[in-house]
């Protein structure tokens, strides 16, 4: 067969050098044989267009079916998976093999390649710098972060710019809301310096979730100003369309991976508390961006100047303390000074904090808490709020609703547990409450934890006479105060100067 060990590499290099020199030493040139080469003049054909297709070698063993049966149900259900057809052709053939598998498969592929339904295309486009940016929550839950050994129930909030790739990340210990995207996305563009032309979100399903009519059209008014204030045009891809969204999806999984790298190197998935952890997801984020800082630095010059100050990135309700000495806000209650009973208290409700004030003075700052998906409520609870009520009603602490809440530390819950085994209720509740009173009035909080640890592993009972002498004040560092009493005699001068005065 003409050309046969001649590849069409070859057989075009030897028509080409024909043009200008003999067949021989175009055939020399070409590295093939001159026999060959006078072959491939009489017919030059490539050697791919004269290679026959390879024969079947063994019966189709789908023969029989195909086109009978698997063609009418791709046809009747077109979005049908290939491996459920070939589970229905098994149970109706059991004589078939299961390693025709991908035999069907593969014919099913080429099937709909040809008359198959159409699928959606995905255009790819061009970005600007300083045009667009956009925002995602991404779960963190698989990753397994944990905070002082206790599991960390979080969100990430992503924002990032289309052109530059320059990203930010925000640890969002709530779920999809509006505080949590208006926090973020305002962290972001401070952090830059100035605002893109559009930002593009989700639809935000998650914060509509369980809202009424009234609560979702404040919602979207309130989206709809956040981006006015910073001269951004909103938009939103549509529900359950990811790619619509793709500069920021593709990039989630990108972070992810950079986190679980980070957190292999680093040893242990455990943090000593929130800031740390905050603190690692953005040096990770830093790292990201400066493998783009010349694009970034390029786009900043291309965004929109910043308004003078932010905007409201909290929600502000207005709360009343009970005489339970708190108030209850989104099935949370939160202790507060006594003093604030009958009060009403403005609270700016943010991701993760409240900011409690009364008029125009701030009070406060507390840890938010989040109601408990079943429906059962949460406590926030500060003992320094009602230890000295407490102590006027020792007893109640043993059926107290937020007990549990109650202690700063678990050495405290351990005392009392090991107080109420070993002693009658009235005295183990008489003794924590002592405990509770002597860390806030003391100062010594961690200190009586560490105490109290080794008091309950030795197997003995804490003595509240001996700790208080503990943890009194050292008389050796008192300082020694000396007062100089002033003669009376100066006093008498200065009256007899100020009568002489008014005599003359």
């Amino acid at each position: 067969m003409p050309g046969r060990h001649v590849t069409d590499h070859q057989m075009r290099l030897f028509m080409k050098l024909r043009q200008e020199h003999t067949t021989e030493v175009a055939a020399a040139k070409a590295s093939i044989s001159r026999a060959t080469a006078y072959r491939i003049e009489k017919k030059p054909q490539l050697p791919s267009q004269t290679k026959k297709t390879r024969e079947r070698r063994r019966p189709d063993p789908l023969a029989h079916i195909f086109d009978a049966e698997v063609v009418p149900l791709l046809k009747a259900a077109p979005g049908i998976r290939a491996v459920a057809v070939f589970e229905e052709m098994l149970r109706r053939h059991p004589e078939l093999s299961e390693g025709v598998r991908r035999t069907m498969e593969r014919r099913i592929r080429s099937w709909r390649a040809v008359h198959g339904e159409e699928q959606e295309v995905i255009f790819r486009q061009i970005h600007e710098p300083g045009r667009l940016g956009l925002s995602d929550f991404t779960d963190m839950n698989e990753i397994g972060i944990t905070i002082a050994g206790q599991p960390l129930d979080h969100l990430l909030y992503h924002f990032r710019l289309a052109y530059s790739g320059f990203e930010h990340a925000h640890v969002v210990l709530g779920g999809e809301s509006f505080v949590a995207l208006a926090e973020g996305l305002q962290n972001a563009l401070w952090f830059l310096g100035g605002a893109p032309l559009y930002h593009r979100s989700d639809s935000l399903s998650a914060a509509f979730r369980n809202l009424d009519a009234d609560a979702k059209d404040d919602l979207t008014r309130r989206y709809a100003e956040l981006c006015a204030h910073y001269q951004m045009t909103p938009t939103r891809n549509n529900k359950g369309i990811a790619h619509e969204n793709g500069s920021i999806e593709s990039s989630h999984g990108h972070l992810k991976n950079s986190i679980r790298d980070a957190l292999l190197m680093r040893g242990t998935r455990d943090f000593d508390d929130l800031d740390a952890y905050r603190g690692f997801i953005d040096e990770i984020v830093s790292r990201r961006n400066a493998r783009y800082g010349k694009r970034i630095d390029a786009e900043r010059a291309a965004l929109q100047p910043l308004p003078g100050t932010r905007s409201s990135d909290f929600e502000e309700v207005v709360v009343r303390v009970s005489r339970s000495g708190g108030f209850t806000l989104r099935k949370v209650f939160y202790t507060v000074p006594s003093r604030l009973i009958g009060h009403r208290l403005r609270v700016r409700m943010f991701d993760d904090r409240l900011d409690v004030f009364i008029g125009g003075t701030h009070l406060m700052t507390l840890r938010r808490g989040r109601g408990h998906a079943s429906g059962k409520h949460d406590q926030v609870v500060d003992y320094r709020h009602v230890i000295h009520s407490l102590r006027k009603k020792p007893m109640a602490l043993l059926q107290l609703v937020y007990r549990d809440k109650l202690f700063p530390r678990q050495e405290y819950r351990r005392a009392f547990e090991i107080l109420l085994d070993r002693l009658s209720h009235k005295q183990a509740c008489k003794i924590t409450v002592e405990l509770l009173a002597l860390a806030h009035d003391r100062g010594c909080e961690h200190e009586l934890a560490g105490r109290l640890r080794k008091i309950l592993d030795a197997g003995d009972l804490p003595d509240i006479v001996k700790l208080r002498t503990f943890f009194a004040p050292d008389p050796a560092r008192l300082p020694t105060v000396n007062v100089h009493l002033a003669s009376l005699n100066g006093y008498e001068a200065l009256i007899d100067t100020r009568h002489t005065g008014d005599a003359a």
